[in-house]
């Protein structure tokens, strides 16, 4: 198996893996998941800072800043585990790996046939949709460094 094929079996198993996180995207409680459990469990911020170790105002403050997002993910770890929860931290693409990947490398690669592209049209030899998805299909195999895809960096 080769580099780029491992690449895409490595992207089709995260997108397997993440597929039941997308759904909770932009579902977030308005006042933010800790204040929302704490709430579900009846259980007040004295009562949660107690289990902590930190003081009520101090749990009502990690609440507002992990409703604005500006909480750390050692507060949040400590804030779930003080409720009998498991922090789960992941990066949720908006659309799948495979579909993000698959459209940058169209990208890079109609940029870098641009130019064959004008000369044939030219001499009146432009390629059909159908004859251009292969040619680009084709150059990303061949011609396409993965590790190019995305500018700068190594």
């Amino acid at each position: 198996m080769n580099r780029q094929q491992s690449a895409a079996d490595g992207r089709r198993a995260l997108d397997r893996t993440l597929a039941p996180y997308r759904q909770l995207r932009g579902r977030a409680p308005t006042r933010g998941w800790v204040r929302a459990i704490r709430d579900a469990l009846g259980m007040t911020a004295g009562q949660l800072g107690g289990r902590i170790g930190v003081t009520q105002s101090t749990v009502q403050r990690l609440e507002t800043s992990e409703a604005a997002g500006t909480i750390k993910l050692a507060s949040l770890r400590r804030l779930a585990e003080g409720l009998g929860c498991e922090l789960v931290y992941a990066l949720v693409p908006r659309q799948s790996l495979g579909t993000l990947y698959d459209g940058r490398a169209r990208e890079v690669a109609r940029r870098e046939l641009s130019a064959i592209d004008h000369s044939m049209a030219l001499e009146d030899q432009a390629v059909g949709d159908t004859a251009e998805d292969e040619r680009l299909r084709r150059f990303i195999e061949t011609h396409l460094d993965p590790r190019e895809l995305w500018g700068g960096g190594s």
